[in-house]
């Protein structure tokens, strides 16, 4: 019974979640200490688990077919009751952000709305792709309200980049393993677009990472801490190499890439926060292996 649950919640990917959350909160400003980040994690939890229960519902018939072993075709969940649940969470993870946490009601609600319209429409329409992109920028954004103090700067400059290349890493992965799943020849331009996105935090951290006041420090007085941060591009674009490799296998193997990718996103979220503390961002990267072993339990996708 509780297994059901966590398989409808896809529960193997919720840290990515909470590493979102956070990354979108220091981003904007927050405080780790700050208790409102608390419930900015609950609602994000919420919100993710009831999007995930109620795919699941919306694909019901589509299942029945085609993977009778998900819970609701094989009768472990009722579907009712699976529709009650996704609904109630999304419910309260709206109200927690918003009269909880302090957090735009506009931008929460469009979160909302995303997750709805991916889960009715990415089956029948190949563009949905961006929507999940787009949940995961607007899930990024979400914190970033309550911590500005008035500040003259646009709320949302200082994680809207970051929240971007996100969700460009979103858009790519799942392009890429939809064409390898076709296994028909796809145009060398919209497969460079997809890796292009796929690669997009990397490119982004690097930019950041090797600005002319970064390297002041580097050029002058031979100090090469600024530098650090440049271990995690690495890391990220092992990930993203060894994911790509292991998908042009085709078959069971990109299901396996694309689990390698999704457990990838804590260090797309550490590439981010790693601008304001390296500790912080190594943090993020031990989950990545942990995710994978998670997975074995539950499965990402």
């Amino acid at each position: 019974m509780i297994r059901a649950w966590l398989e409808l919640a896809r529960i193997s990917n919720l840290p990515t979640v909470w590493t979102n959350v956070t990354a979108g909160w220091l981003l904007a400003g927050g405080s780790l200490q700050n208790p409102i980040l608390g419930w900015m994690l609950v609602a994000g939890s919420l919100l993710y688990s009831g999007g995930m229960i109620l795919n699941d519902a919306a694909d019901a018939k589509f299942d029945a077919e085609h993977r009778k072993e998900r819970p609701i075709p094989s009768g472990r969940t009722a579907l009712t009751t699976a529709w009650l649940v996704g609904l109630s969470m999304l419910i309260s993870g709206w109200c927690v952000a918003v009269l909880l946490g302090g957090a735009c009601w506009g931008i929460t609600s469009a979160l909302v709305g995303c997750i709805l319209f991916y889960d009715f429409y990415h089956k029948p329409w190949t563009g949905a792709v961006w929507i999940m992109g787009a949940c995961r920028v607007l899930l990024y954004l979400m914190p970033g309200m309550p911590c500005q103090t008035g500040a003259c700067i646009p709320w949302w400059l200082p994680i809207g980049l970051p929240a971007l290349a996100l969700g460009a890493y979103i858009v790519g992965l799942t392009m890429i393993a939809r064409m390898e799943a076709k296994g028909s020849p796809v145009s060398f331009w919209r497969s460079g677009f997809a890796r292009l996105l796929l690669w997009m935090p990397g490119i982004l951290a690097a930019l950041m990472l090797f600005d002319g006041q970064r390297l002041r420090p580097v050029m002058i007085l031979a100090d090469f801490g600024p530098l650090l941060p440049l271990i995690l591009i690495f890391l990220f674009a092992a990930i993203v190499a060894t994911a790509s490799r292991i998908m042009k296998q085709g078959g069971p193997s990109i299901g396996r890439a694309v689990g390698i990718l999704l457990a990838g996103i804590p260090v797309v979220d550490a590439l981010a926060v790693s601008q304001i503390s390296l500790p912080l961002a190594l943090g993020f990267v031990i989950l990545a292996p942990l995710l994978r072993l998670w997975q074995r339990w539950i499965a990402a996708t």
